[in-house]
């Protein structure tokens, strides 16, 4: 548990890009039932016509559904988050038959507690957690390029020039179940941020740049300043850009009073 005490700065951002629609979701919900915590969560729709947006919507309402009946008696951070993508897939599959249409979904989900913090992704949607702007932990990517680097097989310099770099190899909404990996940090203080965004934004920035925009800004200058640098690296050919940051930072110990002389 950590031995200092922090106040939550948080924001959410969005840039259509040169998109035609915004198919990707974000929010921050809260529970009156759990002070002091709250759900960080983004989804990156993809699918013909509105088929995308309506899969990340899904990917919203799931969550801030569950989130309202989560029960840290009964339930653990990773049973919820895995619960969430469970669901949303299930969802999603079933939206499709209905509509005829063929929609899929990123996600990537935070709970943020007093005393630790988990999360969960699904796609390549990332999550980074910096302290002081250096790089802590990273998600990692379900993708083939990912895959193809784990195996030896392709070089991370390499990988973001590959013609395959966009294609996922795990999502939710698809024909087989979806793979949630994990994440946490059981320690939290001062100087921690975490970023939770979509590939139209990390596709543009290496970690430091995103470390020293999240230390050096608040949440929002700072969310401000990435899309403004996801827009001048796309040059007119960027995907829909966004994301959630959310910053721990100190409070101010109360004052002792001072001891009156007779």
């Amino acid at each position: 548990m950590t031995s200092k005490r922090f106040k939550l700065a948080a924001c959410t951002a969005q840039h259509i890009g040169d998109r035609s629609e915004q198919q990707d979701r974000v929010g921050i919900f809260t529970c009156p039932r759990l002070p002091g915590s709250a759900l960080f969560v983004l989804a990156d729709g993809m699918g013909g016509k509105t088929g995308g947006a309506m899969a990340a919507q899904q990917v919203m309402s799931t969550a801030k559904n569950l989130f309202e009946s989560y029960s840290p008696a009964n339930e653990t951070p990773h049973m919820l988050l895995n619960e969430i993508a469970t669901e949303s897939h299930t969802v999603i599959r079933l939206s499709a038959l209905s509509e005829e249409k063929e929609p899929h979904s990123t996600m990537v989900a935070l709970l943020l507690q007093p005393h630790r913090a988990d999360w969960a992704h699904v796609g390549d949607s990332r999550l980074y957690l910096f302290h002081d702007g250096a790089l802590i932990e990273r998600t990692t990517d379900h993708s083939l390029v990912e895959q193809m680097i784990a195996q030896g097989k392709l070089t991370r310099e390499a990988a973001y020039h590959h013609r395959l770099s966009n294609l996922l190899v795990n999502a939710l909404g698809t024909a087989k179940p979806p793979m949630t990996s994990f994440g946490e940090s059981e320690t939290l203080e001062p100087g921690h941020s975490f970023l939770l965004c979509s590939d139209g934004l990390w596709a543009y920035f290496d970690d430091d740049e995103i470390g020293q925009a999240l230390m050096n800004e608040t949440p929002r200058k700072a969310s401000e300043l990435l899309i403004q640098g996801a827009r001048e690296g796309a040059q007119g050919g960027g995907d829909n850009c966004t994301m959630a940051i959310a910053r721990l930072e100190p409070v101010p110990e109360p004052l002792k009073p001072s001891r009156q002389p007779f």
